[in-house]
């Protein structure tokens, strides 16, 4: 077990304590602030009408990101209408998430870009399309962007259900100083500003993150540290920053843990099987950004490189295939990142063409799979290195026929390229390729100036993991293993209606359908995805916001959902993991003297976790509040997490696993249980 940098909770408050008073005693630059117009985003109160092409498209500001209480970094996506993240292991660990019946593990038919980084790491050591946004820095984002289904040409590999798109601010109108502190050892402290330098804007910010954690018989110990610095410049026709970006973390996890434990009293529902487990992981990226705008047209361009690595034990089964040692496992991920993305788009006459080329090349330096005893390697299961090249080219014809109609139509083309070489069996060495044609089209009709409707199809897909592409022999069992599709395409459509009404009404309706060709399921004793079955989703969502003043605000997101396999098969029909589904809500007020507040409550039903739904999970419901004073330099804050101390699970599965003593294996429901009541309080300081 790895010994945790920090030990003593007095040395990290003093050391937070320490951090703070530093940080907020730079120096500040002595100029003005810049004649440079603040744009704010507000998102949802922004007039949508004419610039977007379907109902399951929108934007978030930076005020309601900030405004919604948050557990952990990855549940910044929650503002995505429908959108559910929870946690299945530690902190540290990328989210498990939930989108459109989808259980998308850690992000596989989601995907999600940072200022024109992809998140998702294809060929990834713990699952396909692995989203970890612990790099982010929340009060840093600018805007959210997200776009469910398969209608957007410029978007490509894991959207099938969606994507969202964020981007870092270039300048905050004040610096920011601030600490928090609350149960279970949390503390966090951060320090941003940005400054006027030469003819730009120099953003910095520094962020230090601990928490223990309420569990049985492990602490957490997760030390995060995260770091940004950004240089930009703007006019009024063009724009460009480069940015480096920089995370580090480690932590001990408490995994999920069988029902019948609990049940006999052998281990607490906060409790874990193997006290052993937790990770590693760091990203550092440099990334730039450039536009300028022409005549009739705009060329923008994008580059960015990274280095990532994870390093992750995991024990799901406990004592099923070793009973001796244990079934504890190490994955390991270690890649550089290179991609780009260049646009091209062209005004003529009530037309927009825009032309787009991306590339993206992971240099998968190792990859692998080992058998472990609490951390001690005992035997190499699977190791690769894998070289994977993406190309993709599209095309986006944006046109308006009158004043009532518009129209947008594209096509994507992508090609992918793998090279798999295996230190382990080398019949499992291999290249592969294919290609991909996406078209995509959305029409609008606005029968009057506070209304639009939407038809939109398209087709999107996500890549399957390299070494799956070239596999012959399953490295286990030694069995002779069927190689898999390398892309797995998805086809769908929607009709949609948005309602928007002097910046105090917004409605929006879809009814939408997908298909997929090959289902990724959850398998317990590898602690990842494989390939399945054929699949169709149907269902309706209907987000309403509703502002009636500008001191009260409310919200109600409502996704039903239907999931089901297309082919026959005696085991059953039903998607384990499927959410049917989901519904959040909110009421948030910002008052004249300082004080403001938000209420959110988060509800997802039951779901299948067998093929005949045989056995089901329970439904999950959490309340979050927050409480705070805003003047114009201090903000005191205080956010209480699971206001209501609900017993319900984050995530549930059902697999077969071995305890201690048991002399077989029993397929059981394993669960990891949501987080107790917890408070934490904030003080922001902006000068």
């Amino acid at each position: 077990m790895t010994t945790p940098l920090y030990s003593s909770q007095t040395h990290r408050l003093f050391c937070a304590t320490l951090l703070f008073s530093l940080l907020v005693s730079l120096p500040v630059s002595a100029h003005e602030d810049p004649p440079v117009e603040e744009v704010l985003v507000e998102g949802r109160w922004d007039d949508p009408t004419g610039a977007l092409s379907s109902a399951s498209q929108g934007v978030v500001g930076q005020i309601e990101i900030d405004a919604r209480p948050r557990l952990r970094t990855g549940e910044i996506l929650e503002v995505v209408p429908g959108l559910i993240v929870t946690q299945h292991s530690g902190t540290g660990k990328s989210n498990q998430m939930f989108l459109r019946g989808f259980n998308l593990d850690h992000g596989t038919d989601f995907a999600t870009w940072v200022d024109g980084m992809p998140v998702n790491m294809p060929t990834h050591g713990h699952g396909q399309g692995y989203t970890d946004l612990n790099f982010l820095i929340p009060e840093l984002v600018k805007s959210l962007e997200y776009r469910k289904g398969p209608y957007y040409a410029e978007v490509s590999d894991f959207s099938s259900a969606g994507a969202a798109l964020l981007s870092i601010a270039n300048r905050l109108p004040k610096g920011i100083a601030k600490i928090g502190a609350g149960e279970d050892g949390y503390l966090r402290g951060l320090v941003a500003n940005s400054v006027e330098t030469g003819d730009g804007d120099f953003l910095y910010a520094l962020q230090a993150h601990y928490y223990d954690g309420p569990w049985v018989g492990v602490k957490e110990d997760l030390d995060r540290y995260n770091g940004l610095l950004r240089y930009s410049q703007s006019t009024e026709s063009s724009e460009w920053n480069l940015t480096f970006m920089a995370y580090d973390a480690k932590w001990n996890s408490a995994d999920q843990v069988p029902l019948r434990a609990v049940t006999a009293g052998q281990v607490s529902a906060l409790g874990t099987i193997d006290d052993t487990v937790g990770g590693a992981s760091s990203r550092y990226s440099l990334s730039g950004s450039w536009h300028r705008d022409f005549a009739a047209g705009r060329i923008r361009a994008r580059g960015y490189v990274i280095d990532y690595e994870l390093d992750l034990f995991s024990n799901f089964t406990y004592f099923l295939d070793d009973p001796i040692n244990g079934d504890q496992f190490r994955q390991v991920d270690d890649r550089n990142v290179y991609g780009s993305e260049i646009s091209w788009q062209m005004q003529r006459g009530d037309a927009t063409h825009t032309f787009g080329l991306m590339t993206r090349f992971d240099n998968i330096g190792e990859v692998g799979l080992f058998r472990t005893a609490r951390r001690q390697l005992l035997s190499t299961v699977r190791r690769d290195k894998v070289r994977q090249l993406s190309l993709g080219l599209y095309y986006d014809y944006d046109v308006k026929w009158s004043s009532r109609w518009r129209g947008s139509f594209g096509v994507r083309a992508d090609y992918f390229d793998f090279d798999v070489h295996t230190s382990t069996i080398e019949a499992n060495t291999g290249t592969e390729s294919e290609a991909l044609l996406a078209p995509r089209f959305n029409i609008i009709y606005a029968p009057n100036r506070f209304t639009e409707l939407y038809a939109s199809a398209g087709r999107a897909f996500h890549s399957n993991d390299a070494r799956g592409t070239t596999i012959s022999v399953d490295p286990v069992s030694g069995d002779p293993a069927e190689p898999v599709d390398p892309l797995v395409k998805s086809n769908g459509a929607e009709l949609g209606l948005r309602l928007f009404r002097d910046r105090r009404v917004s409605v929006s309706a879809a009814l939408w359908y997908l298909e997929l060709d090959s289902e990724l399921l959850f398998v317990g004793d590898a602690g990842n995805t494989e390939a399945s079955r054929p699949s169709r989703r149907y269902g309706l969502e209907i987000p309403v916001y509703y502002r009636p003043n500008d001191v009260w605000s409310y919200d109600v997101e409502l996704a039903l959902t239907n999931s089901g396999f297309t082919d026959a098969d005696p085991a059953g029909d039903d998607i384990p993991g499927a959410l049917d589904r989901v519904i959040s809500a909110g009421i948030s007020a910002q008052f004249p003297d300082g004080f403001y507040g938000s209420l959110r409550v988060r509800h997802f039903d039951e779901r299948p976790l067998l093929e005949d739904s045989s056995v089901v999970s329970e439904a999950s419901t959490v309340f979050n509040l927050s409480l705070g004073h805003r003047s114009e330099r201090l903000d005191l804050r205080v956010d209480v997490l699971n206001l209501f101390d609900e017993k319900d699970d984050d995530i549930t599965y059902f697999y077969e696993s071995r305890l201690r003593g048991e002399a077989v294996g029993v397929e059981d429901i394993h669960f990891h249980p949501m987080e107790p009541r917890a408070v934490r309080a904030s003080i922001t300081w902006r000068f």
